[in-house]
């Protein structure tokens, strides 16, 4: 049986403040990662939210943008629903003047999993040797940061 959890409004509500407070505390660029599961969505939908809800260029403070990595072994379906999803986050951020931009991020050709699969002969990825999660998701994510955060001062 899955277990429910319900948040009410003020719980919801000081999420909402302690959100905004943040994001005007400084004017490092935040990076939230996405991947369209329960988690990463509630976060993005807080985050938006929180931002929707600030007034003229309070609301401009800093960027934010919404990661999600192609690690180039997804099925077609799955690649294409992140796609659109990305796009689809882009341009409601957009019109509604958020400075929310979507990126997908995707592994460098030299640690991409037919390379070191086939190229270099790793065996196929098992909960002993996960090899294939540093290279694919955590790599292109950490090296887009650093990018943004080089890129302001930091």
């Amino acid at each position: 049986m899955t277990k429910v959890l319900t948040i009410n409004q003020n719980t919801i509500n000081e999420l909402l403040d302690r959100i905004r407070n943040l994001y005007l505390a400084d004017h490092i660029p935040w990076v939230i990662g996405y991947s369209g599961g329960k988690d990463s969505t509630a976060t993005l939908q807080l985050v938006w939210q929180a931002l929707e809800e600030l007034q003229g260029e309070e609301r401009q403070h800093k960027p934010v943008h919404v990661i999600s990595t192609d690690t180039l072994v997804e099925s077609p379906g799955v690649v294409a629903w992140v796609n659109r999803s990305l796009e689809r986050i882009s341009a409601a951020a957009l019109k509604k003047q958020l400075p929310i931009q979507a990126h997908r991020l995707t592994p460098k050709v030299n640690d991409s999993y037919w390379v070191n699969l086939i190229g270099r002969g790793y065996p196929a990825p098992r909960p002993q040797f996960r090899w294939c999660t540093v290279r694919l998701k955590i790599t292109p994510s950490n090296d887009f940061i650093k990018n943004v955060i080089a890129n302001h001062g930091e």
